[in-house]
């Protein structure tokens, strides 16, 4: 066995060492190629991160408008807690500027008082054209009447006065007399019963009386003061009325004689008046003319205030007041824009903004839809303002208090019809550069 072992080893040993040998050669060839292909740089790579991809456009959201925006129609301040008397028009009519809207709740009050201030420019007038002519004997002898009467109504005024005063003084006196009566007699009693409290006090201390017999007297010397207490109230009391009483018919008296003179040299200087046509008369007949179309020019401007009429060419986009309702100083009555030219306005971030100018072209799609396909427009305008955003990303990690620039874009007319009933919706929009 030990000789059948060895030969085998001679036999096969040299073809064994061979294939070994070839195996380790071949490991080391394939490690040397692997070690000099990871140092081999990556010249693809490379040039691809050291040449940029070239920026074609500039994004940003925006929201579609009517070129002039959308205007609340209020009326004017002055106007404060009126209400929607008439409605003339609904969503969707198109209105030309100055086309009545709406007629506030104060319409009929100012067209009266319009009214009246013409009927008195009417009435002004007729009197500068009387004073002109110069005054009728009949308006001198109706003048000279006036003053009759009002001197009559004086003196009438004069006698009843003086009668009531005189009354109230009488009075006075009587009451005076008749209560200063009763308070002597009530201070007699008073004293009466005092002196007989005392009497029966020095007869309580001799033992004479009972005490039940003094406490009597006390109490009629009570009873005696407490009566004589309220005569003298009674008294005050009735005297200082009376007095108050005569010195206002005095005052009442002494105001009505200084009204009646006051109109009585009034009507006389009217009559003075009439009586000689003078320059100064006619001018100023003339400036109370003057003065009513005054009036009546303002009436007109209150009236007009109260007709609510259409800003600009445009078509009523929403309604926010009907009749009946209050207008609300914010939201007004309707809301008009004129939806025939319609711009996007787009919120290009501030590091963006040296890129944009005016005329670029843009490309602009809805972010939700809400008109298929891509609108095209022009560039027309660039704030000068930098501010936070408006239209709010559907990303809720971007940042709201990005600042930003205003960019307004005027559509392409074919591309109007699409948007025109979708303001305020929001965009997406490519400028491209």
């Amino acid at each position: 066995m030990g000789e059948a072992k060895i030969s085998i080893m001679e036999k096969y040993g040299k073809s064994i060492t061979i294939i070994a040998t070839a195996f380790g050669v071949i490991m080391m060839v394939g490690l040397g190629l692997y070690v000099v292909s990871q140092r081999k740089p990556n010249v693809s790579s490379e040039n691809e991160i050291s040449q940029p991809v070239p920026i074609t456009s500039i994004g940003g959201l925006g929201r579609i408008e009517p070129r002039t925006e959308v205007i609340n129609v209020s009326p004017s301040p002055s106007l404060a807690g009126a209400r929607v008397k008439t409605l003339l028009v609904k969503e969707g009519d198109w209105l030309k500027k100055g086309d009545i809207i709406a007629y506030t709740s104060d319409y009929d009050l100012k067209k009266a008082e319009l009214e009246r201030a013409k009927k008195e420019l009417t009435v002004a007038q007729e009197n500068l054209n009387i004073v002109k002519a110069g005054a009728k004997e009949g308006s001198i002898n109706a003048q000279k009447a006036i003053v009759s009467q009002l001197q009559a109504e004086l003196q009438g005024a004069i006698a009843t006065d003086r009668a009531k005063i005189n009354r109230l003084q009488a009075q006075l006196a009587s009451e005076r007399e008749e209560r200063q009566a009763t308070i002597d007699r009530l201070q007699a009693e008073k004293n009466n019963a005092q002196a007989q409290l005392n009497r029966y006090e020095q007869l309580a201390k001799e033992g004479v009386i009972s005490a039940s017999e003094l406490d009597d007297r006390q109490l009629t010397l009570e009873t005696a003061d407490k009566r004589y207490q309220e005569a003298l109230a009674i008294y005050r009391k009735t005297i200082s009325t009376l007095s108050e009483e005569i010195n206002e018919a005095q005052a009442l008296a002494t105001q009505r004689v200084n009204t009646l003179n006051k109109q009585i040299a009034s009507a006389q200087a009217t009559l003075n008046e009439i009586s000689e046509i003078r320059p100064v008369d006619v001018a100023q007949a003339q400036a109370q003319v003057e003065s009513a179309i005054a009036l009546v020019n303002q009436a007109e401007v209150d009236l007009d205030l109260t007709i609510i009429k259409a800003p600009i060419d445009g078509e009523i986009i929403d309604i926010n007041a009907y009749p009946g309702e209050n207008i609300s100083s914010d939201q007004g009555i309707v809301e008009i824009g004129n939806t025939q030219e319609m711009i996007v306005v787009a919120e290009i971030y501030e590091s963006d903004i040296s890129k944009v100018k005016l005329g670029q072209e843009t490309q602009i799609r809805s972010e939700n839809n809400s008109f298929d396909g891509i609108i095209t427009g022009k560039i027309t305008e660039i704030s000068s303002k930098i501010g936070k955003k408006d239209v709010l990303e559907t990303d809720p990690a971007a940042s709201v208090d990005a600042r930003v620039v205003e960019v307004k874009i005027a559509i392409n007319p074919e591309d109007n019809n699409k948007i025109k009933n979708l303001i305020y919706s929001q965009v997406i929009v490519n400028i491209l550069l």
